[in-house]
């Protein structure tokens, strides 16, 4: 049986190894359906119809129409990773004008395994309203993946971290996927 995991991406350097973790996903038998807030969306624009092929589902990064059908499977795990500051607060304040964090928003309510893996400098993890912003998402039931055995920020300035947990989170969906199994 497989299992479906939306794997939704802001726009940080560890999206564009979108790929490579949907390979891994799939491998360990989940049907992925990806998700990208716009800039994400933008930041991969030519990798977008590679990325649904090997899905095999649309990517999104818009809401639908009214009266248009859903096109992904219900949703047994959610990961957001790479979750930006901005993302996190927007989620964390239940801001859904990115389809993601709407996707995100609801996983919450419908009671899905969600983890999450934030991504961002040491400034921006600085600033008061995101450890609120954590301590939200961990109220609701979202497992984050920050700080000792996650993501750790570093300095603001570099494009792209030195390591990006993608193992770490992709075991945390393994595991709670199963504990709902």
């Amino acid at each position: 049986m497989t299992r479906t995991l939306y794997l939704l991406c802001s726009a940080a350097p560890p999206v564009f190894d979108v790929a490579h973790v949907i390979e891994d996903a799939q491998s360990r038998g989940w049907n992925v359906c990806l998700g990208l807030t716009p800039a994400a969306a933008q930041w991969v624009s030519g990798s977008l119809d590679g990325l649904a092929a090997l899905t095999g589902n649309p990517v999104r990064w818009q809401y639908k129409l009214p009266g248009e059908p859903d096109v992904w499977q219900p949703a047994d795990a959610l990961l957001f990773a790479p979750a930006t500051f901005n993302s996190v607060n927007a989620w964390a304040l239940g801001l859904t004008d990115r389809v993601v964090v709407g996707i995100a928003a609801e996983a919450l309510g419908k009671g899905t395994p969600v983890v999450a893996v934030p991504c961002l400098n040491a400034a921006l993890a600085a600033h008061p309203q995101f450890e609120q912003s954590l301590t939200v998402l961990r109220g609701a039931g979202a497992e984050l993946l920050y700080g000792e055995g996650g993501f750790v920020p570093g300095p603001a300035g570099p494009d792209a971290p030195p390591h990006f947990p993608w193992q770490a989170a992709l075991d945390a969906v393994d595991r709670i996927g199963t504990d709902q199994a």
